[in-house]
C-alpha cells in the first residue's frame, strides 16, 4: 500500500513544543506525517531561532487558522545588549557593539514603559513582508535595504522577569503583525547601547498556552490511539466566542449558506455554531438585523477529544 492511501481526514488542532533550530515548516511536516494526516497548516510561522507553541490546524481545521494568526501572542524573550546584529537576532552577523551602562530596576522600568500601549514599529528588513513583490529577506540577502513604513502594534503586556549586566529577560504579550526583534533592537537604542534577540520562545496564542503543547520527541514514541487523544477539538481555535446552539431546523438552513434568526443569540460580533447534540458547525457572524449568518462552515469528521458545550 502507498504512502498516500495510509493518510486520512484528520480534523482539529494538535499544539506542537517546536524546538529552536527547526523551521516551522519543518515541524509541521513530522506532525503531519507522524499523524497520517491529509492536510495540516501552521498558524504563523515561528523563526528558527524561537522555540515554543505552534498551533497545528488539521483538515476542517484550517478553515479557521485565520483566527489563530490574527490573534494576540505571547513571548519569552532573552535581550542580549551591547550587540547589534545584522538580522536583530543571534544569528546574524554583529555590525556593531558598544558598551552597556550600569543598569537598574528603575531605569529598566522606566525604559520599557515608553514600549508599553500602542506603538510604531518599522519592520526589519529580514522579514517575510514584500516590496514590490519581493520578499524582504530576499532583498537584505543582496544587500539591498529599502525604506518600511512604520506600522502600528499593540504591547498589551511587557514585563522585566530578569537582568544582569548584559542582558534582559522579558515576558511580552503583543497584538498580531509585532516584530519580537525590532522590539529588542529598539529597547536597546533606548538604552545607549543596541541589542539583540538572545533566546526566544512563543508561550501563548491567543488563549492557547505552551504549557499544554507537546514535542516532536513525545508524539513520535507515542501509539495511534495515544497520538488521538492530543488532537484537540476544532472548536478550541475559537473558544473565546460566544457560543449559538441551533434547532435541527435552523442548522438546515445555515448549512445552505442561509442566515436566521436565533433566539437569545449575541447581538453583534462572531459566534460558534453548534447543531443538536453540540456538534460543531463553524463560525458565524450577528448582521445588523440581528440574524446569524455563516462565515466559516467545517464538515464533520474524524476529531480530536470532544468538547462541551459552553452554557
Amino acid at each position: 500500500m502507498s504512502r498516500r492511501t495510509d493518510l486520512r481526514s484528520v480534523d482539529g488542532i494538535f499544539l506542537l513544543d517546536k524546538a529552536s533550530g527547526m523551521t516551522s515548516n519543518a515541524a509541521l511536516q513530522r506532525v503531519k506525517r507522524v499523524l497520517k494526516a491529509r492536510k495540516a497548516g501552521h498558524t504563523g510561522s515561528l523563526d528558527p531561532l524561537a522555540s515554543g507553541l505552534l498551533p497545528i490546524c488539521l483538515g476542517e481545521a484550517t478553515k479557521l487558522s485565520g483566527f489563530l494568526l490574527n490573534t494576540d501572542k505571547r513571548y519569552q524573550v532573552t535581550v542580549r545588549l551591547g550587540i547589534t546584529t545584522r538580522t536583530g537576532d543571534s544569528e546574524g552577523e554583529v555590525i556593531e557593539t558598544s558598551p552597556v551602562q550600569s543598569l537598574s530596576q528603575d531605569v529598566l522600568e522606566q525604559v520599557l514603559s515608553g514600549f508599553r500601549g500602542e506603538i510604531l514599529q518599522v519592520p526589519p528588513m529580514y522579514s517575510a513582508l514584500k516590496h514590490q513583490g519581493r520578499r524582504l529577506y530576499d532583498l537584505a540577502r543582496q544587500g539591498i535595504e529599502v525604506e518600511r513604513e512604520p506600522r502600528r502594534v499593540v504591547i498589551h503586556e511587557l514585563r522585566l522577569l530578569n537582568f544582569d549586566s548584559s542582558s534582559l529577560e522579558l515576558d511580552v504579550e503583543c497584538s498580531k503583525g509585532t516584530y519580537i526583534r525590532t522590539l529588542a533592537e529598539d529597547i536597546g537604542k533606548t538604552l545607549g547601547c543596541g541589542g539583540h534577540v538572545q533566546t526566544l520562545r512563543r508561550t501563548g496564542v491567543g488563549d492557547l498556552s505552551v504549557a499544554d503543547s507537546h514535542t516532536l520527541d513525545n508524539m513520535e514514541s507515542l501509539d495511534e490511539d495515544e497520538l488521538g487523544g492530543l488532537v484537540l477539538p476544532m472548536d478550541r481555535i475559537v473558544s473565546t466566542l460566544p457560543a449559538v446552539q441551533l434547532s435541527d431546523e435552523l442548522g438546515f438552513y445555515v448549512r445552505k449558506g442561509q442566515a436566521v434568526l436565533v433566539p437569545k443569540a449575541p447581538v453583534h460580533g462572531w459566534v460558534r455554531l453548534y447543531a443538536q447534540q453540540s456538534v460543531f458547525m463553524g463560525v458565524g457572524e450577528i448582521l445588523d438585523d440581528g440574524r446569524v449568518t455563516p462565515r466559516r462552515l467545517v464538515k464533520a469528521g474524524l476529531q480530536g477529544n470532544a468538547q462541551s458545550l459552553p452554557c
